[in-house]
């Protein structure tokens, strides 16, 4: 897999971001748990990543998923929602793509009007 690939907590996190970008990135989902097989399975995943993103709630437990796995992508690019939405699934799509937009990530604006 070669590209540009994003972990997130969970399956909403993934749908909201997949609604609003406009370049193929690969969304990997924690689940909102981590353990050393889960964190193997992911490092396997990205390997052949060009860059990886962290995308994770800013609540405590996603601040302790983060810190899991800055140990295992200690070059991973960190993106974080506004601690008034605190999930990413509760951040608005504008919101949302003004953050994929700064990290240099291509999105669509077509479907920001329908959340």
């Amino acid at each position: 897999m070669a590209g540009c690939v994003i972990i997130v907590e969970g399956k909403t996190d993934k749908e909201r971001l997949l609604k609003i970008l406009a370049e193929p990135v690969t969304i990997l989902c924690t689940y909102g748990t981590y353990s050393a097989e889960r964190g193997e399975e992911l490092l396997l995943q990205a390997q052949d990543a060009d860059e990886i993103y962290l995308f994770t709630d800013e609540d405590f437990s996603g601040k302790k998923l983060r810190a899991h796995l800055m140990e295992d992508f200690p070059r991973a690019i960190h993106l974080h929602t506004q601690k008034m939405y605190g999930e990413v699934a509760n951040t608005p799509l504008p919101i949302l793509a003004e953050i994929l937009d700064r990290a240099g990530l291509s999105v669509n604006t077509e479907h920001l009007e329908l959340d």
